[in-house]
């Protein structure tokens, strides 16, 4: 077991609950479930990058389609803090002035905050 695959053992139940987070994002939203998939972070292959502002290593995880597409990124740092995002690419559901560009989750520990990333469709 690499040393990545070690420390997101460790942070799984963590990594579990931003994804139910993100997910919160999109029933709030009004997205039916299940129609955007955001990808368990279990199935994510880490790695351990040093931390240009700590000097501390900060664990690394990026979501590709299957093509190899970004669709978002996890990074997790020695401190307890998070910031995980999710491409949605979908216009609101609800209000068609937006486009939902993705979900970001950040905090530390298990303080969650989690947010959609809009952008006003230009008339």
């Amino acid at each position: 077991m690499t040393q990545a695959q070690a420390r997101y053992d460790q942070l799984d139940p963590l990594a579990q609950a931003i994804h139910a987070a993100l997910l919160a994002e999109l029933d709030k939203l009004g997205f039916i479930p299940g129609t955007i998939t955001i990808a368990d972070p279990a199935q994510v292959g880490y790695r351990l990058e040093r931390d240009p502002a700590s000097g501390e290593h900060s664990l690394v995880g990026e979501w590709r389609d299957p093509r190899g597409q970004k669709l978002g990124g996890l990074v997790f740092h020695q401190d307890g803090s998070f910031f995980v995002e999710h491409d949605v690419i979908r216009s609101h559901p609800r209000d068609d002035r937006w486009f939902v560009e993705a979900v970001n989750a950040w905090g530390r520990d298990f303080d969650i905050r989690a947010e959609p990333r809009l952008l006003l469709v230009p008339k």
